[in-house]
């Protein structure tokens, strides 16, 4: 039995130059094509292939946005993610649980090995993205471990929250704690981190990934 593929990119050329990879392919099958996240999603959905290949920048749907869709429908559908980004999205993609990342300015059979992998069940990380991203989350486990062993849980949420640009009293009324207690974790945050404001704690937590 043939690999039943979806296919999504917002580029027609690059569509049809997918389709056209694939085509030569005895064992695997396009099944649908879709322009933008929307249609992958539905597509998915409704034809419930074995892989989905999906860019990640995507109009109407972007492609994190589909991976995230289709993780709370728990379908069966393994993505391969194809893009041309090597940060923050791939690193996410890999959190959401994609199964392969293929970046596009690789050879196109890696492409064709990389459906074949994941559909037998394993994963396919090009060594690019892979090295780049396990550094991020290293950097973010030990930039974790630092500010936890600093500040107490109560504190993290309150220094996230004012980050955020929230003011004092709505950061009150979500951890449903006095205004007072929430100035006073604040005023803990700055002096353990040794930081003087909303500005450098800003900087303190995006510098560590974790903003």
């Amino acid at each position: 039995m043939s690999i039943r593929v979806v296919l999504a990119d917002d580029h027609p050329l690059v569509l049809e130059g997918l389709a056209q990879l694939f085509r030569f392919e005895p064992d695997i099958t396009v099944v649908v094509r879709a322009l933008n996240g929307f249609e992958a999603l539905e597509a998915v959905r409704k034809s419930r292939p074995d892989v989905l290949v999906l860019d990640l920048r995507m109009p109407v749907m972007d492609g994190l946005a589909v991976v995230r869709e289709l993780q709370r429908d728990e379908l069966t559908t393994r993505i391969v993610v194809l893009t041309g980004i090597d940060g923050d999205q791939i690193q996410e993609a890999v959190e959401l649980g994609v199964s392969g990342v293929v970046l596009k300015d690789m050879a196109a059979e890696l492409l064709v090995r990389a459906v074949r992998q994941v559909h037998a069940g394993g994963t396919w990380i090009e060594r690019n993205a892979a090295t780049k991203t396990v550094g991020r989350l290293l950097q973010r486990d030990a930039a974790t471990g630092e500010i936890t062993r600093k500040l107490t849980p109560r504190e993290i949420e309150v220094a996230r929250m004012i980050v955020k640009g929230l003011p004092g009293r709505a950061v009150a009324d979500r951890l449903r704690i006095s205004e007072a207690t929430a100035k006073l974790h604040l005023h803990h945050v700055y002096k353990k981190l040794g930081l003087d404001g909303r500005m450098a704690l800003a900087r303190y937590l995006q510098s560590r990934g974790l903003d």
